[in-house]
């Protein structure tokens, strides 16, 4: 297999391209309890030289606001309105599918659930019928009875002829923490596929629709808010952040720190990012 070389680049090179910095947040900035090296500096230069700059995360586990101020307590100064999160995009989903007033069992912590009220969803208990279920986090609930009880659910809308939306804000299948890394909620939403798949083998239709990274939905809010094509989107996973930016037309950035290493990046079938960087050192 031949194997393509990436141009390196460093996080100060990066800003004399251009003009608008996207960030992925877990490996990339933090981890689950602490700020990666040289990711407040890099911020903070942000900050004091006026550029602009969002944080791209596929996590919808959290608000913005409370986003932001996990990461204040942690020793990095990010304003809410820099976070863009897999969770809000909910809102412009529920108005362009008609799912305002939708009765949505929600799997995944409060925040998840507030996502869920704020983009006009009535939430329910996961006994309950439903017209979507919504995995906003792998965590914050009852696991085990929790998504028993919506399978079971779900099959019997199924067999009524009443299958209900199955809606996936966050696609990402694992994430960094500590020292390792722990299941996320797209491997959740697999779980119940792989049901689905047993139960409904010919209804290939039975998926969840996913909205986060690699998909645009995320990429076209950053250019809403920065009016800007000029984007560089620095990630640590080939499949949600690389892909999701080569798709969307902007610069791509496989930051060394997270998931993904350079070398997974080198073979002709993988996405390839325009750069690989080492590090956020200035």
């Amino acid at each position: 297999m031949r194997e393509i070389e990436i141009p390196s680049i460093t996080f100060a090179e990066l800003l004399e391209l251009h003009s608008v910095i996207l960030f992925d947040a877990y490996g990339v900035l933090a981890g689950s309890d602490s700020i990666l090296p040289h990711a407040p500096a890099a911020i903070e230069w942000l900050r004091s030289h006026s550029r602009a700059y969002f944080v791209l995360t596929n996590d919808a586990s959290a608000l913005p606001e409370t986003r932001a101020e996990r990461y204040r307590q942690m020793g990095l100064s990010i304003p809410a309105e820099r976070i863009i999160t897999s969770g809000s995009l909910l809102e412009r989903y529920f108005y362009d599918s008609g799912l305002t007033g939708a009765r949505c069992v929600v799997l995944g912590t409060a925040d998840s659930v507030r996502y869920v009220e704020d983009a006009g969803g009535v939430v329910v208990g996961y006994e309950d019928e439903f017209d979507a279920l919504i995995i906003g986090d792998q965590s914050g609930f009852p696991f085990l009875s929790a998504t028993d009880s919506a399978l079971s659910t779900m099959f019997r809308m199924i067999d009524a002829g009443n299958p209900p939306r199955l809606v996936l804000p966050n696609p990402d299948l694992i994430y960094p923490e500590g020292d390792g890394f722990g299941f996320a909620s797209g491997t959740v939403a697999q779980m119940f596929e792989s049901a689905l798949d047993l139960r409904y083998p010919d209804r290939h239709e039975l998926r969840f629709e996913r909205l986060g990274k690699p998909h645009p939905a995320m990429f076209w809010e950053a250019l809403r808010r920065s009016g800007s094509m000029d984007m560089a989107m620095i990630g640590d996973q080939l499949g949600t952040d690389i892909k999701g930016a080569n798709d969307f037309g902007i610069a791509s950035v496989l930051v060394e720190t997270g998931i993904s290493s350079a070398d997974s990046s080198s073979s002709s079938d993988t996405p390839r990012p325009t750069y690989r960087m080492g590090s956020l050192a200035l």
